[in-house]
């Protein structure tokens, strides 16, 4: 008895640290936004941010940043919906290896996608050079409608994936029974798809939008080209750019994160609304209706396609860009060189040193990183209690809030003149910042690794005298590894190709690859630059086949 009771309060006591932690790593940033927003000149002044917003231009660029948002969610459904449907209807989907594939475009930074797009279609640039007939086209794509087709090919993995789960779980019963009452497609699809797909779509949308109004890289690459101002770039400007201005700073967060915090809220009461229970004791299958040679052959071609503009086209400038002798001769065979990669490479050289630097501070913060997230995972376990929901919706926050707000926060706190930890300005407050935004990653697939693991597991051990330690040992820690490498191996990958929070963080003279990259494309040093793309995202690639080949063992763990 006494032992029962001494587990309980081990629990309590570790969900109420746990708490206290989150507190200070996310929330108390977070806060420190809104409270240095309308505190201003010893004054609390709770109209500051609307102020802000209203004496300047800031209103026209908080709406232009809503609507990149809405437009990009309706790129992305026009890319992921109909992939989803022929990932499942059709026998591309038998194709395993295409689930790699389609997460290429999301896995490569925004920036590097950008700069492979602007060397492709600008004045002079490799489709002039392909395709002379079609160099009008460049001056159309630097457009808004360019920056929404570059940000909706990188994100529509984010929808594809989950409409893609939603679609079988819905299982081929109803649309069988609505065909044999000759119901047609069209039909089938708008009163009975459609429905089950909101909660899905709902939380993609939420995701696709808070990504899209956070992004900074595809702002300050192709925006600042086009003159479209938006809320993160402004952001960096007043606490990167001289004259610093923090008050502006903190009152756009402020709204910026008001503004996803509203689209969150948003979103929950849609999935309440239109979740439905598909999963039942006989199991799921897709439906057995046939499909036509010709749709087969027109989801050929449209996966195709989607494969050669989301990642042929800015790969290949990419790489192209990497290895010209001189950019002004352009694609030659005689043009090329592998010059660029071995003065990367050089052991002594900047970029070798910018490389090291994205290894060591990804992999200190990846493994830090993912012992604080199994931390949370497992006291947060199945979320019953109010504590549970509190601290799972904490260790979300850095998913669903912009993350150059995040850095703000994380800034404004960290270098107050009352911290008496002097770690604004050194290589601890990168790792940190590393940390807070990608703890969710490990959150996520850890619990998703939890929720699999049936009580009686823990039950029977504690019934043949298992204490707890021995059976978290023995028992939780084997089944729930796979979900702690699979947190572990993207916290490493995005930590390690991050711009926006190094280039706010990083000490002086300090740089990752994510900022040479960045710095070598504004100097006009583009081969080099390219070169350390080609490099990082090497290895981004490798580690996330690495994550796909573990998709089969953490399945065969779980069962």
């Amino acid at each position: 008895m006494n032992d029962h009771y001494s587990l309980r309060q081990f629990k309590t006591w570790s969900m109420v640290l746990a708490l206290l932690v989150l507190v200070l790593l996310i929330v108390v940033p977070l806060a420190e936004i809104f409270i240095q927003s309308v505190y201003r000149d010893g004054q609390l002044q709770w109209s500051a941010p609307f102020r802000t917003i209203a004496d300047s231009d800031m209103l026209s660029v908080l709406l232009a940043s809503i609507w990149l948002g809405v437009c990009v969610i309706a790129g992305t459904t026009v890319l992921a919906l109909p992939l989803a449907w022929v990932m499942v209807n059709t026998r591309l989907g038998r194709w395993r290896w295409l689930e790699i594939v389609f997460l290429i475009p999301f896995m490569t930074p925004p920036y590097i996608g950008s700069m492979g797009w602007i060397l492709f279609m600008q004045k002079n640039g490799y489709l002039e050079q392909l395709a002379p007939g079609l160099a009008g086209l460049g001056n159309a794509f630097f457009s808004f409608g360019g920056m929404v087709a570059i940000m909706s090919l990188h994100l529509y993995p984010f929808l594809y994936l989950l409409l893609r789960g939603a679609l079988e779980r819905i299982g081929g019963n109803m649309e069988e029974a609505a065909a044999v009452m000759g119901a047609p497609f069209a039909y089938r699809f708008r009163r009975i798809v459609i429905p089950l797909l909101l909660s899905a779509f709902g939380m993609g949308a939420m995701l696709v939008f808070v990504k899209t109004i956070a992004e900074f890289g595809t702002p300050v690459t192709f925006g600042k080209r086009i003159g479209y101002e938006v809320m993160t770039s402004e952001i960096h400007k007043y606490i990167s750019s001289w004259p610093i201005d923090f008050g502006k700073a903190t009152s756009l967060s402020s709204v910026l994160l008001t503004a996803c915090l509203l689209v969150w809220y948003g979103q929950s009461i849609l999935n309440r609304r239109h979740t439905y229970g598909l999963v039942g004791g006989k199991g799921v299958r897709r439906a057995r209706l046939r499909s036509s040679s010709w749709l087969q052959w027109s989801a050929g071609i449209f996966v195709l396609l989607l494969l050669v503009v989301s990642i042929g086209i800015p790969y290949f400038s990419i790489i192209a860009a990497s290895t010209m002798k001189l950019r002004g001769v352009g694609l030659a065979w005689n043009n090329f060189t592998l010059d660029f990669y071995k003065e990367l490479l050089a052991w002594d050289s900047p970029s070798m040193e910018a490389l090291m630097n994205s290894l060591w501070l990804s992999l200190a913060a990846s493994t830090i990183a993912v012992l604080l997230g199994t931390w949370f995972a497992v006291v947060i376990q199945r979320s019953r209690t109010r504590l549970q929901r509190t601290a799972d919706l904490f260790s979300l926050l850095p998913n669903t809030v912009p993350g150059i707000v995040l850095v703000v926060g994380l800034i404004l706190l960290w270098n107050s003149p009352w911290m008496p930890i002097p770690l604004y300005n050194t290589y601890g407050m990168v790792i940190l910042t590393y940390i807070v935004l990608f703890v969710p990653y490990t959150v996520q697939y850890v619990k998703s690794a939890f929720s699999q693991i049936d009580p009686s597991l823990f039950q029977a051990g504690q019934v043949f005298g298992g204490k707890p330690a021995y059976i978290g040992r023995k028992v939780l820690l084997p089944l729930i590894i796979p979900g702690m490498l699979a947190g572990w191996m993207m916290t490493f990958t995005i930590a390690s190709r991050e711009l926006v929070g190094s280039l706010l963080i990083l000490p002086p003279s300090v740089q990752t690859s994510a900022t040479y990259i960045y710095a070598q494309f504004e100097q006009g040093q583009v081969s080099l630059g390219m070169a350390m793309a080609v490099v990082s995202v090497g290895l981004t690639t490798l580690l996330l086949m690495l994550l796909e080949f573990m998709g089969p063992g953490r399945r065969r763990n779980a069962r």
